[in-house]
């Protein structure tokens, strides 16, 4: 059983992870500093630093979790061999879409924040990492969706229009206070529409690329 001190550890922990939520949410990641995270947080600006050492690490213990519970969605989703190609790209794009509406006050923090190149290699960072497997997962849904002889570079390209459409018309609800589930119910034909115009407008495109 942990003793007071561990108990009072502990809630300032969770203290500075809620102060560094709300102010990251409400201000953006870049323009918060570690002090005025402290003082929401109700401790010093040098105890902040026992618990994590930059808003990097803030970043990553606010990110991860999440991202991860995702990611594990949308690969049972692509496992799932009873699902056709289009079904299944239809099946982690939803996955995806309830996830970000789910977490509008978090939505730039988890995708936005510190973050680079959707196809880099390497990124530094351990959440952009995480990151970049979502958009991975993307684009082995789309990828099945497509003819088999399309190149790989051709596959990244339209990933990345996917990826960025979805984006856009997310970002536009993000400050929404509409009920989720009332969200969803009015958005997910959009969201439908605008996979199958895409996902039609790859087929063309690949389809004219490989001269058939």
């Amino acid at each position: 059983m942990p003793n007071r001190q561990e108990i009072r550890s502990e809630e300032t922990r969770r203290a500075i992870l809620a102060a560094a939520g709300t102010l990251f949410a409400e201000r953006g990641f870049d323009t918060v500093t570690m002090r005025e995270i402290a003082r929401t947080a109700g401790c010093s600006h040098t105890t902040i630093y026992l618990y994590f050492k930059d808003k990097e690490a803030l970043l990553h213990h606010l990110s991860m979790e999440p991202l991860q519970s995702l990611h594990r969605q949308m690969e049972a989703v692509l496992r799932d061999r009873t699902l056709a190609p289009a079904d299944s790209l239809q099946a982690v794009t939803r996955a995806f879409v309830r996830f970000c509406l789910a977490n509008r006050n978090m939505y730039t923090i988890f995708f936005m924040a510190k973050a680079s190149r959707v196809d880099e290699e390497t990124p530094a960072l351990e959440v952009q990492q995480l990151r970049n497997r979502l958009f991975g997962l993307l684009r082995q849904a789309i990828r099945a969706c497509l003819p088999p002889d399309t190149p790989d570079d051709r596959v990244l390209a339209y990933t990345r229009i996917y990826f960025f459409t979805l984006h856009g018309i997310i970002g536009t609800y993000t400050h929404s206070d509409e009920p989720l589930d009332h969200l969803l119910e009015r958005l997910e034909p959009t969201f439908d529409l605008a996979w199958e115009v895409m996902l039609a407008g790859f087929h063309q495109t690949a389809t004219k690329g490989s001269g058939a």
